[in-house]
């Protein structure tokens, strides 16, 4: 059971003042359970409802008010609720349409017991029908798999993560943290995996935790699809989004399929809700604020590379190369900064974006766009000199501010460079590894 991020989010929740009761969201897998059960140590009692059975779901089937449910909860738990803090976790919550109703009720009426909830939600973004949680009487945190700061901590790299979080980072920790983060990204950051690899286990044991996580997202689609021909183009996108990921995607056709673009894009939005997939669209402001134009084709972001790595066969590649840009065409570290930049925000459900400029004989796409304060900046995925960066330059000349950010394997640094028009600007190179902390290094930069 290693700590995550999502922790300290919980405790400072808890000691909000009109806390409203916490829905806790991600795919399965992602450790939102663990995570709560270590949060519940903060507490005098801890109350934990799993609605996969059915005689904890009963328990909402009853049609009691607040306070008979709260007394027949703890009944049920034999529990005095009486006893200093209380923490209430409802799991897999979707199961139960009146426990969802219930939340507004449990925020009205029962604001001395902390209340979190978690669960896949897949009945209810493939039933419209199925009620939505009460708009504004609960607050959202997601929950994604570790991260590179996560990843470290949790295999015991705590020098390493020591070196990390120093900014500016030194030098000399440079060659171990990037081959640290070569291993995150060859490894992934689902929980079950990561527990697994500090355990010392191979690849080739490894290969049956990856096959079993990609067979429940299967199994849950099978169980929850509305109808039969739905539940197959789910399938097919679930099994073909890990080989089209970090590209620029059309609906129709997907996965080399004969599917159409509404019912393909029916399916992976399906996919972004339950959040196993996500869409990012691309924009071309270079001043705040970003606006994704969403009929522009969207580039897929899966949900971890590891299991990325897995489907496509790579983990090989990984023992025979220093620069993650030096193979798979440069996709896969591209994606894992995308991971990385998802997870940074675990209070909203806002994506990465990135920049495209689209003219008939002159187009330009930039990895990411950051927005900082008043300014957006260009963030490139890259190797080689400082020349070959032609789309990023393309931002420079129209942006407002003179700033551009490179990840790359190579040292921190800042070099004063033009653009081929002549536009001076600052350069900001950052090892790949250090994505997850862009925000400080902005700051940093700005200084």
């Amino acid at each position: 059971m290693f700590s995550r991020k999502v922790i300290t989010e919980l405790r400072n929740w808890a000691t909000t003042d009109h806390r409203k009761p916490l829905i806790l969201r991600g795919a399965r897998q992602v450790g939102k359970t663990t995570a709560v059960e270590i949060f519940s140590k903060d507490f005098d009692q801890y109350v934990y409802l799993n609605l996969e059975k059915y005689e904890d779901a009963n328990i909402f089937s009853r049609n009691l008010s607040t306070e008979e449910l709260i007394e027949a909860i703890y009944f049920f738990k034999n529990i005095s609720g009486s006893e200093g803090r209380t923490l209430l976790f409802i799991d897999e919550i979707q199961n139960s349409p009146q426990a969802m109703a219930q939340m507004r009720y449990l925020y009205e009426s029962a604001k001395d017991i902390h209340v979190i909830s978690a669960g896949s939600l897949l009945e209810r973004v493939m039933e419209p029908d199925k009620p939505a949680f009460p708009v504004g009487r609960v607050q959202y945190l997601f929950m994604y798999p570790l991260t590179f700061e996560e990843f470290l901590s949790a295999t015991g790299e705590e020098k390493a993560a020591a070196y990390y979080h120093q900014i500016p980072s030194p030098e000399f920790a440079r060659p171990k943290l990037i081959k640290l983060f070569h291993k995150y990204t060859l490894v992934g950051g689902m929980p079950e995996i990561v527990e697994k690899h500090t355990q010392k286990a191979d690849l080739v044991s490894l290969s049956e935790v990856y096959e079993g996580l990609l067979t429940s997202f299967q199994e849950d689609v099978g169980k929850y699809a509305r109808n039969a021909a739905m539940a197959h183009v789910i399938n097919h996108a679930i099994a073909s989004a890990p080989l089209e990921a970090g590209k620029r995607v059309k609906f129709s056709g997907f996965g080399s399929s004969n599917y159409k673009s509404r019912e393909m894009g029916e399916a992976l939005r399906t996919l972004e809700r339950a959040m196993i997939v996500y869409l990012l669209y691309p924009s071309t402001a270079t001043e705040p604020p970003i606006r994704p134009d969403l009929k522009k084709s969207p580039r897929l972001q899966f949900l971890d590379t590891g299991l990325i790595n897995y489907v496509a066969g790579l983990q090989e590649f990984f023992f025979k190369s220093t620069d993650l840009h030096a193979f798979y065409q440069g996709l896969l570290a591209e994606h894992i900064v995308g991971q990385e930049l998802l997870a940074a925000d675990l209070k909203t459900s806002r994506k990465p974006t990135f920049w495209v400029r689209e003219k008939k004989q002159s187009n330009a796409e930039v990895d990411f766009i950051v927005q900082s304060g008043r300014y957006i900046f260009p963030v490139e995925v890259k190797a080689g000199k400082t020349g070959t960066l032609r789309s990023l330059h393309q931002f420079v000349e129209r942006s407002n501010h003179p700033f551009a950010i490179r990840l790359w394997a190579g040292p921190l640094e800042k070099i004063e460079a033009f653009t081929p028009t002549g536009k001076p600007y600052t350069l900001l190179n950052l090892p790949y590894f250090l994505a997850g902390k862009i925000q400080d290094y902005i700051a940093w930069l700005m200084e």
